[in-house]
């Protein structure tokens, strides 16, 4: 089992039952079929930044991130307009052409845009790939930030 499917585990099980201490995390996982060690956990945990809170019961247990929810809108017209220069696909491959240097910033702005369709992207100095699920999403894709490289 990978490093990305146990963090996978850990998520479920924590969002399932009430874990306090590294100690039950690890035997949990270790009954999922894990076979980690109190260390691997910890280190799982730091990883993923997960975070203890009091629960309903009065006891501190492991929650799962909340996924920060951002306004992206201003920041992707802000960086898009001035930054990027052009976008285009292939099959499932969305390409953001970026100034030089900026490819950085954009794909952050590009992970927090909300596009259930995108898997990831990875960027270069002036170059971002991201990765989407069909030739029709990544048009789609396109689409959307072609509207904020268009002002």
């Amino acid at each position: 089992m990978n490093k990305a499917e146990r963090q996978l585990i850990i998520l479920n099980i924590i969002s399932k039952y009430d874990v306090s201490t590294q100690d039950e995390l690890t035997e949990l996982l270790n009954q999922a079929g894990c076979n980690v060690t109190q260390a691997t956990t910890s280190r799982d945990l730091q990883e993923m930044r997960i975070t203890k809170a009091v629960g309903e019961n009065g006891k501190y247990k492991y929650l799962p991130p909340n996924p920060v929810k951002k306004d992206t809108s201003d920041k992707m017209n802000t960086v898009f307009t001035q930054c990027v220069t052009s976008c285009d696909y292939a099959n499932n491959i969305v390409v953001v052409k970026t100034i030089s240097g900026a490819a950085q910033a954009c794909a952050a702005a590009l992970d927090s845009f909300d596009h259930d369709a995108m898997l990831g992207c990875i960027a270069g100095d002036d170059t971002i790939m991201a990765v989407v699920r069909s030739v029709d999403a990544a048009r789609e894709l396109v689409d959307k930030l072609s509207r904020f490289i268009e002002r």
